[in-house]
């Protein structure tokens, strides 16, 4: 199963097609070497980014080279094997600080941490899943729990489900039907038919509600983030622990406050 800390991204068709003409390969390939560290717990070596990448050894040994001349890999402090350079936080900075909708939501969201004072997250929507771009965390959080670029299932979150209920019905069936539906907690629904009845319910509520499906002991609500036509942009999830909140009571208080916030949102944009 993928680590809980990143949900499988979309799955690409063929990126390298030989009929693309603008596609550099040489920088496709230099970002499958940077993706080798997706799934990593720790260091890795030459052949090990090689095998991640899917490129020959000596190719991943010249783009290592080229990306730690520039910053972007460095070798790990026991000299062991190679970790991602600093100044990849260079364009996670550029994304958080250019994104309009980021721009939008960081008022909004602090203001809704004030209110609610549980966990409230904001994520940008990938299809078969959801990044999040804005972490403000409560006390119960581990460190993972904080950093942003954590990426969530749509078929089984509360944002997700959110999201998927601002689509066609077609069209989120058919992303629910790309995802590998692992099965996070042992209440985590799999079943396409029952996820899509339950995306149905949160396209009447105008929220998703998820109880234990992704994290065990949780319970959390979802609002989409739209453009003006309607399409998702990402989601707003508020969180709480089931030994401090009945899901009735949390739904009772958490959902009007983040349908709000999500309506001031989608104002501004």
């Amino acid at each position: 199963m993928s680590s809980i800390l990143r949900a499988d991204p979309p799955r690409q068709s063929n990126f390298q097609a030989d009929d693309d003409r603008l596609f550099v390969r040489a920088v496709g390939r230099a970002m499958q070497v940077l993706s080798a560290f997706h799934q990593a717990s720790g260091p890795l070596s030459l052949s090990e980014i090689a095998a991640r990448a899917e490129i020959d050894r000596s190719a991943a040994q010249r783009l290592i080279h080229t990306l730690a001349t520039l910053g972007y890999i460095r070798r790990s402090a026991d000299d062991r094997g190679y970790l991602p350079g600093i100044r990849l936080l260079d364009h996670t900075l550029d994304l958080l600080r250019l994104d309009p909708v980021v721009q939008k939501a960081t008022p909004v969201l602090l203001e809704l941490r004030k209110t609610i004072r549980e966990r409230v997250d904001f994520s940008l929507y990938d299809e078969t899943r959801l990044v999040y771009a804005l972490r403000m965390q409560s006390k119960r959080e581990t460190f993972y729990a904080t950093l942003v670029g954590h990426s969530v299932p749509t078929f089984c979150t509360a944002g997700g489900r959110a999201v998927l209920a601002a689509l066609p019905a077609e069209a989120a069936r058919d992303i629910v039907l790309r995802t590998t539906l692992h099965s996070y907690t042992s209440k985590t629904e799999t079943d396409p038919d029952i996820i899509m009845q339950l995306v149905e319910s949160a396209r009447t509520d105008g929220y998703a509600v998820v109880i234990d499906e992704f994290v065990q002991g949780e319970v959390a609500i979802g609002v989409a983030i739209t453009q003006h036509d309607g399409a998702p942009l990402g989601a707003i999830h508020v969180a709480g622990s089931l030994s401090e909140w009945t899901p009735e009571e949390f739904v009772r208080q958490a959902a009007p406050v983040a349908t709000e916030a999500a309506r001031a949102i989608n104002g501004s944009l």
